[in-house]
């Protein structure tokens, strides 16, 4: 008998260990919650905000009657659709964003949209309202041209800060959101009006590459007749010197021609006729003179 009752006790002891280690976990969970470093715990009663926990650690809360809503502590990036927007020259324009932001007023916040989904869906329709009468009032080829300029970014970020500082305006005074930052990450066309745009642009870029040929032909012509002009003048100038030169030559050797024929007259006449056969008589060519010519006296022999 003694040692079925111990065998009772110690089990009836262990379920009780049990039951109250239960009963503390359920009595915890009811009248304590747990905040954690990156959200915020809202402590409502029957609907109304009675306070805000943002210290991480375990807080107290009444069972049944006090409800916790948690929110986000940090920053959240939010990126919409992309979707068509009409420049102001009525041109569509495929345009997507993203949108840095984060909760600054809870009880603003759950008053008005009470859901970071709700949230976001009210980021979403103030930001495209914001970037569709922005971008409508340039028109599309600016707004082309600025993205592939120099000075894109600057441009770009302008348009940014703009959108951003009215975006925040609306969404810190009306539902406890700031916006933190709002990026425009590409604006391109739709798929339908790519193919005309390409073909314009190839065919402004033909035209770009024709006016360079052009001007590079015409600039070619133009170095072309420079240097045949400059040319021209040098052989003119080449040619001046060699006839001035050659009349020089000819000039001295006339002089040296009369030194020598009035030096030896007679063998001055004989080299001359000398020079005379090798001209005349090249080729064996037929001559007929008279044998008691002059001419002939040499050939003859017939010499005085």
């Amino acid at each position: 008998m003694n040692v079925t009752f111990k065998f009772s006790y110690k089990s009836w002891f262990i379920r009780l260990t049990i039951i109250l280690i239960l009963g503390a976990f359920v009595v915890m969970s009811l009248f304590t919650f747990k905040v954690k470093e990156n959200e915020y715990a809202v402590v409502t009663r029957f609907g109304e905000i009675v306070r805000v926990q943002n210290v991480a650690g375990l807080k107290l809360k009444v069972p049944l009657i006090e409800k916790i809503t948690r929110l986000p502590k940090e920053q959240k990036i939010y990126t919409s659709k992309s979707t068509s927007i009409l420049t102001k020259d009525k041109k569509p324009m495929m345009v997507d964003n993203y949108t840095v932001w984060r909760i600054s007023s809870v009880n603003k916040f759950l008053k008005s949209v009470q859901t970071v989904k709700s949230g976001e869906e009210r980021i979403d329709a103030a930001v495209y309202n914001t970037v569709r009468r922005k971008l409508s009032e340039s028109e599309y080829g600016a707004i082309i041209n600025t993205s592939l300029q120099k000075n894109a970014s600057g441009s770009r970020n302008d348009l940014n800060a703009s959108i951003t500082t009215e975006v925040r305006n609306l969404m810190e005074e009306n539902y406890g959101i700031s916006i933190v930052d709002i990026k425009i990450k590409t604006t391109d066309l739709p798929e339908e009006n790519k193919q005309s745009v390409y073909k314009r642009m190839i065919s402004e870029r033909d035209s770009i590459a024709a006016n360079y040929l052009s001007e590079g032909e015409e600039e070619a012509k133009k170095k072309t007749s420079e240097a045949d002009r400059e040319a021209r003048i040098i052989e003119s100038e080449g040619n001046l010197v060699a006839q001035k030169t050659l009349a020089e030559g000819e000039q001295e050797a006339a002089r040296i021609y009369n030194e020598a024929y009035s030096r030896d007259t007679e063998f001055y006449d004989l080299y001359r006729t000398l020079q005379s056969y090798v001209t005349s008589l090249q080729g064996e060519p037929v001559i007929m003179i008279p044998a008691d010519s002059p001419y002939a006296s040499i050939l003859t022999g017939k010499t005085k």
